[in-house]
């Protein structure tokens, strides 16, 4: 039973800002922030995304400075993307046991000794000449089975780099049995999979785009990732996810999809991951550079409503700013 106004108050434990502490129902930690950064191949000094204030592409060395940085706020992880110095139709640097990648990713593992849980997106778009996520048909479609080929093969090179967690990212079905096979076969089964289970052809994505330079040269994605119209399939591919044996389950983008991210925590016993997305950061970052918003109000949040619908980590470019206002 409850009672009513006026014996209840409410406002009696929004008093004082130890009182709202003491009653949160929901309690944001650095430790569950991922930061994901940008590592190019070929370039002298870190390179600013226009799109995004505060980020940039980083060189192999200031790479390890920023994950160094995000260790010492607290931050959970750090996932790489890799950005070539030379593309081709297969994004042979994928998988090249010297690509920017597998060299930064044994640099990091090196350099933090567990203290921060290392991972790398697994995809081909940033790779390849044409920008799309898998190999190519000869009409130009995206060829989903030739593509589970490649993903294994980097999903091993980046195991032999030392990497702790493997992030496949472009939707082909059947990529985490793939790339489970392959990790199991090749002797790497403490690896784990953080599948992007529920990724959906998104706007959002245009500053990603111009960061890891992965745009596609001619069409969309729309034909492997999701259509945001659709709830229910984003469970089918979740549950399609952990089947094949993902540790770890993602959707992306987050803002725009908390619904998904609520129905997908409420529905399995695995660890489930959102992606505060480019377009998000950026449409914040603008916003505030215009005084028409309180920046670090707003930053945490939106990262708090992560967590109220469910989400056990989240992938923000302000992780290590985050990390540091939490602490």
């Amino acid at each position: 039973m409850n009672a009513n106004y006026p014996a209840a108050r409410p406002r009696r434990l929004r008093r004082t800002p130890a009182l709202r502490r003491l009653v949160a129902e929901t309690r944001l930690r650095p430790e569950e922030l991922i930061l994901p950064v940008f590592v190019k191949e070929g370039i002298s000094e870190p390179n600013p995304v226009a799109s995004m204030p505060g980020v940039v592409q980083h060189t192999r060395d200031s790479v390890r400075k920023a994950a160094q940085e995000a260790a010492e706020a607290g931050v959970g992880a750090i996932v790489l993307f890799g950005i070539p110095e030379f593309k081709d139709e297969r994004g042979s640097g994928a998988d090249d046991p010297g690509g920017v990648v597998q060299r930064t990713l044994r640099d990091l593992s090196g350099d933090l000794g567990g203290d921060v849980a290392v991972m790398a997106d697994l995809c081909l778009d940033e790779y390849t000449s044409h920008g799309h996520c898998g190999l190519l048909t000869p009409t130009g479609e995206v060829d989903n089975d030739a593509t589970l080929e490649r993903y294994a093969a980097i999903a091993v090179a980046q195991a032999a780099a030392g990497v702790e967690v493997v992030a496949p990212s472009g939707m082909m079905d059947g990529q985490v049995a793939a790339i489970r096979a392959a990790l199991d076969g090749a002797g790497y089964t403490d690896v784990a999979i953080l599948s992007y289970a529920a990724k959906y052809a998104s706007a959002f994505y245009g500053p990603f785009r111009e960061a890891a330079e992965g745009a596609p040269q001619f069409g969309d994605r729309m034909g492997y990732q999701q259509d945001p119209a659709n709830a229910l399939e984003a469970l089918r591919e979740v549950e399609l996810d952990i089947a094949e044996g993902a540790d770890m389950v993602m959707v992306k983008p987050g803002l725009a999809y908390l619904d998904i991210v609520a129905r997908v925590a409420d529905r399995v016993q695995v660890p489930v991951s959102a992606y505060q997305v480019s377009g998000e950061y950026a449409m914040i970052e603008a916003a505030a550079e215009k005084g028409w918003l309180d920046r670090e109000r707003v930053i945490m949040e939106t990262l708090l409503s992560y967590r109220r619908a469910g989400a056990g980590q989240i992938l923000t470019y302000w992780a290590t700013e985050a990390a540091r206002l939490l602490r």
